[in-house]
């Protein structure tokens, strides 16, 4: 394992100008590869050694660490390019993004990076990360101060199966070690150093140096899966130097002896763990792709939309009417929101028709099997009809959960929803909700689980009971077993941060905190905005992300907002409310007679699956405090 280090001629015991810690080591996960023992020790460059520089790349180091008997190439890598006498190209795709209209404020000159599959090119893209950092650090905002002043918690990379690593993250922990640059170095070359993880957050780890013991002065965060971060024994086998910081090198006479008895035992990350990366972050939807795609200003129907560009996974999405290219949707490749071409028709879900006659050159459907698979569900027996109750979260404002109504039972599952009171008469403000959606709850779950249920509008007999409301109504609540009761073992706890996408204004990734979990349910609040932009979001929704996501995949993060942005977009928001148009952007919904004016006549198309409108009649099955 430390067969690559910079050689030490002597082989002496350990001897310290202070003495060595004699605490053992914290016990760690066992899946983890554990650092053995098992040869040479290489220690800092002591100006004996001589140096060398490197025929490919130019890089001066210790010439000891050098690749190869002669000692021409730092390492593997330079040995292998100068060979073939090529070197491979990064690619970096990058996305123009627009000034948002509510959040904090964005850094235009920051870029949006495409995430390519290839790891040359992952590589590229974080080093064009770390070119621009500069530029966010201006702002004030950085995730490791954000958390080490607050005390915060972050929730771990595990709760996120559908984010990079999030399946396959292990056991990393803190005391883990790992070689990083060393950044406490007066060489003009670039070493390394040996680093233990002290806390986690997300992606993000802040790290100690090895032989700082207790002492933070030089703590410092990173991603922990960047380039620049590798498993112990990395060195080693790519000819890299190991270097003390300078601030300690007067600790230790003898540096190899403190690495086996610091080092031996301890864990450290697989040696693949560059490679799962790479390969967690490589996504089968790329651009020029057809999908299907909720139309964010008639949410009744589906439109066709292009993929315009991948950034962790996450699809910016063209409608193909769009000349200019400017009216886009955004949402993850796993959203309820897209389908394959033809799923409309399938489940006789209202569309759009496209005024594009054939498929623009280059363009082609998506293959239906990279969609996101929905669970069957057996609509033969007892199953919702039209016209039962329930309660719905609503889509054009997600803080509030309401009383709701099936409008129209589709084929494989699917329902069309309305939120009472507020209703069009010809549905064009209708939304399509799976039967085993978590976003839909049977009556009475507000009232079990402590959360104010939003009345219909206009309905003046409050506080609002169930038992009179379907009285009243006539109708009958839709039968509780047919509602989604499965509530996996997400890790999510209260007051932990995270990276939420802003659903109003999808395009938008903000600084998050979990406030409430209900079951699976998660109420999301952006931090600096007042309660009323917040979210409930299921807990397996592919809109969060954990601390650290945005920095990894090159997508903008949004920081806390200041008070005083706060109002000046507040104040903006409300004198253009009453010229927004119904979809997912804005915070209040429409009223009726706009959605009636919006909706242009002759442009949808209902498809009919005979006999999937089922019957209002049946029994009653309340969800609810049965009163006299």
């Amino acid at each position: 394992m430390f067969d690559g280090y910079d050689s030490c001629s002597e082989d002496t015991s350990s001897s310290s100008s202070s003495e060595e810690s004699e605490e053992e080591v914290a016990p760690l996960p066992s899946n983890l590869p554990i650092i053995k023992n098992n040869g040479q020790v290489y220690t800092y460059p002591d100006g004996k050694s001589g140096m060398a520089t490197c025929e490919m790349c130019g890089m001066v180091g210790v010439r000891d660490a050098f690749y190869s008997k002669t000692k021409r190439f730092c390492s593997v890598s330079c040995s292998r390019s100068y060979s073939s006498n090529s070197k491979k190209a990064s690619i970096l795709a990058r996305l123009q993004g627009k000034p948002p209209t509510k959040k904090a404020k964005v850094l235009q000159k920051q870029p949006l990076v495409a995430k390519l599959a290839a790891y040359a090119q992952y590589q590229a893209t974080l080093q064009n990360q770390a070119k621009t950092k500069a530029a966010v650090s201006m702002e004030g905002f950085s995730w490791g101060n954000y958390i080490n002043s607050n005390s915060f918690i972050a929730a771990p990379v595990t709760c996120f199966k559908h984010a990079p690593m999030g399946t396959c993250w292990g056991d990393i922990s803190e005391n883990v070690r790992v070689e990083v640059p060393n950044t406490d170095c007066s060489l003009p070359t670039k070493v390394f150093w040996i680093a233990g993880i002290v806390k986690l957050a997300g992606y993000n780890a802040l790290l100690r140096y090895e032989g700082f013991e207790n002492d933070s002065g030089l703590d410092f965060w990173c991603n922990i899966c960047g380039s620049d971060i590798h498993p112990v024994g990395w060195c080693a086998a790519s000819g890299k130097p190991l270097v003390p910081p300078r601030t300690i090198q007067h600790k230790y006479t003898n540096w190899k002896a403190f690495l086996v008895k610091r080092l031996t035992g301890a864990k450290t990350l697989p040696p693949d763990f560059s490679q799962k990366v790479s390969e967690s972050m490589q996504y089968p939807f790329k651009p020029c792709m057809r999908v299907e795609v909720v139309d964010k200003r008639h949410l009744c129907r589906t439109r066709v939309a292009v993929v315009e560009s991948v950034i962790g996974g996450r699809l910016r999405l063209v409608y193909e009417e769009s000349e200019d290219r400017t009216d886009d949707f955004w949402c993850h490749m796993h959203s309820p929101l897209i389908h394959h071409i033809g799923w409309s028709r399938s489940i006789g879900h209202r569309f759009k028709r496209s005024d594009i006659t054939k498929k623009q050159d280059g363009h082609f459907d998506t293959p239906p099997h990279l969609f996101a698979k929905v669970k069957e569900v057996d609509q033969t027996g007892e199953w919702f009809k039209e016209g039962m109750k329930l309660e719905a979260i609503d889509p054009l404002n997600l803080s509030t959960i309401c009383v709701a109504t099936i409008r129209k039972v589709l084929a494989d599952g699917f329902l069309m929803i309305g939120i009472d009171g507020s209703e069009a008469a010809d549905g064009s403000d209708w939304f399509c909700y799976h039967a085993t959606s978590p976003s839909i709850f049977p009556v009475g779950f507000c009232e079990i689980n402590m959360i104010e249920l939003t009345p219909p509008r206009g309905y003046t007999k409050l506080p609002f009971k169930w038992f009179d409301y379907l009285r009243e109504t006539g109708s009958i609540a839709a039968p509780v077993k047919l509602f989604n009761k499965d509530v996996p073992n997400h890790g999510f706890r209260v007051g932990m941060k995270l990276e939420a996408v802003d659903l109003m204004e999808p395009r938008l990734i903000c600084v998050a905190t979990v406030t409430r979990i209900i079951h699976r349910l998660l109420r999301i609040h952006f931090d600096g905005w007042e309660e009323e932009y917040d979210q409930w979001v299921d807990c397996e929704s592919p809109d969060l992300y954990p601390v650290g996501w945005c920095q990894l995949t090159g997508y903008q993060l949004q920081p806390p907002a200041s008070q005083s942005s706060r109002e000046s977009q507040s104040g903006s928001s409300k004198q253009k409310k009453k010229a927004k148009s119904q979809q997912y952007k804005g915070h209040k919904k429409m009223t009726t007679l706009q959605l009636k004016e919006e909706l242009i006549d002759g442009e949808d198309y209902n498809f009919l699956q005979g006999a999937s409108d089922q019957e209002s009649n049946g029994s009653a099955n309340f969800y609810i405090k049965q009163e006299p």
